[in-house]
């Protein structure tokens, strides 16, 4: 008797808690960049206070049904204040971390693939930077190049530059040599197709990682040239600057000033940093695996 194949039910495999983490960082960022698109058309709506607009009363009273963050000792919503305060962080730190991609995946290719003594400045001049501390960097910069959203920007690129050079440039170096780059030099590619079509696809994969870490640090940077007073220009709602403002009513009791800015800067450095380590899981295989066992 020919004994017959019992069928086995497919095991599927369990979500990982990264990847739940990742979704809910997903969602936190999502939410932000929600609340960065629409609060002007909020505020044109009506459902808004104008962030600038100085209430002579009530002035410092805590959240309520008419002020849902309160009101500042300056007479200003805090509520809409932290809204359009989004919008500030979001422009910035989207610019900023465009900038250092666009600047230090090229210079990493170039400098991985051609070597020589191109290589080695720009590793010297790159690693010279990289040493400095992130935060220090940026004010150095800022009382350089002043105050505003693109200035701003430039300041915290310069110190991200780096981090995208020497990944990028250390999967060049290692895949340069590989069978598939050398058999596209003898068929007579050029330097060009070489970078473009055969090295790009395979050294930016940490680039995805990078990106939401060095932001979610942008946002921290930001927080601080703020808090310095060398962020923004002082009518834009900005988080820092709104924190420093409510150091000095923190004695009298005024909490609600800071408490709501400084959540603003946690929810969205955790969404950003949940992305990064989500990102980090999947396109690593090493920790799928060690998520799996």
């Amino acid at each position: 008797m020919v004994p017959t194949k019992i069928d086995q039910p497919v095991r599927s495999r369990p979500v990982s808690i990264s990847t739940i983490l990742m979704w809910a960082g997903m969602a936190i960022t999502a939410a932000f960049i929600l609340i960065a698109l629409f609060a002007p058309l909020l505020e044109s709506w009506g459902w808004l206070q104008d962030p600038n607009a100085s209430l002579t009363n009530p002035i410092h009273v805590p959240p309520s049904a008419e002020h849902w963050f309160g009101t500042s000792r300056q007479g200003y919503d805090v509520f809409s204040r932290t809204l359009f305060g989004t919008r500030a962080a979001w422009q910035v730190v989207a610019l900023a971390t465009a900038m250092s991609v666009l600047v230090g995946v090229p210079l990493g290719m170039v400098s991985g693939y051609l070597g020589g003594k191109l290589d080695r400045a720009l590793l010297f001049f790159m690693d010279t930077i990289y040493t400095l501390p992130g935060l220090l960097l940026s004010v150095t910069l800022a009382f350089i190049v002043g105050k505003g959203v693109v200035n701003a920007a430039i300041a915290l690129s310069i110190a991200y530059v780096p981090q995208y050079y020497r990944v990028v440039r250390n999967h060049t170096v290692s895949i340069k040599t590989e069978l598939f780059i050398e058999a596209a030099q003898a068929m007579g590619a050029s330097t060009w197709a070489v970078l473009s079509r055969y090295l790009f696809l395979n050294v930016v994969q940490s680039v995805p990682v990078l990106f939401t870490l060095n932001a979610a640090d942008a946002v921290l940077i930001l927080g601080g040239l703020g808090f310095l007073g060398l962020g923004l220009p002082e009518q834009v709602p900005e988080w820092g600057a709104d924190l420093r403002q409510a150091l000095d009513a923190l004695p009298t009791g005024i909490w609600w000033t800071a408490l709501f800015p400084g959540l603003g800067i946690t929810l969205m450095v955790t969404g950003l940093s949940l992305i990064g380590e989500g990102l980090n899981e999947l396109i690593n295989p090493l920790l799928r695996r060690e998520n799996w066992r």
